[in-house]
């Protein structure tokens, strides 16, 4: 992702990923996938000032389950903001979620809920179920991108979209 960012919209960027809490549970649900995402950058900036990092952007990500025109969708979503303040939120495509396992996904999370299906898979880590649901076509990375570039829309065109 490093790349891409640096060849379409900065000179120059370091990217350094930093675990913080999100002060939510572990399956977010509806608004609460973007409470996390900008708990996580309000915590990600706590951390900062305490190391004394200086950044000029504080970004992060979270996916969750959300019930959207009367379906369940999982989404990524992203924050992203700079170090003046101005905040933008951006949201991946979804992919349905049955009805069914709603509830159990609430209780856990779908990743566990996935590999309960799918007998183990280890869904909820590296390409993500996503991964296996398309026949490797999307990935959780391709997912975790798109949110990234939607939320950078309000950064990267100057004052003319904030």
């Amino acid at each position: 992702m490093e790349q891409l960012i640096q060849e379409k919209y900065f000179e120059k960027i370091e990217l350094e990923g930093v675990p913080v809490n999100s002060d939510v549970g572990a399956q977010p649900v509806d608004e609460e996938i973007i409470k996390v995402a900008k708990n996580r950058v309000n915590n990600l900036k706590k951390y900062a000032k305490e190391n004394k990092i200086e950044a000029d952007f504080y970004i992060s990500s979270e996916a969750g389950i959300t019930n959207l025109f009367g379906e369940w969708i999982d989404v990524n979503c992203a924050v992203v903001e700079s170090k003046d303040g101005l905040q933008s939120v951006g949201l991946s495509q979804g992919f349905p979620v049955p009805d069914k396992y709603i509830n159990e996904i609430k209780e856990t999370e779908l990743g566990k809920v996935m590999d309960k299906i799918f007998s183990g898979k280890e869904l909820g880590k590296g390409k993500g179920g996503i991964s296996f649901l398309t026949k490797n076509e999307v990935t959780r990375i391709d997912l975790t991108r798109n949110a990234f570039v939607m939320a950078l829309t309000k950064h990267i065109n100057g004052e003319i979209w904030k």
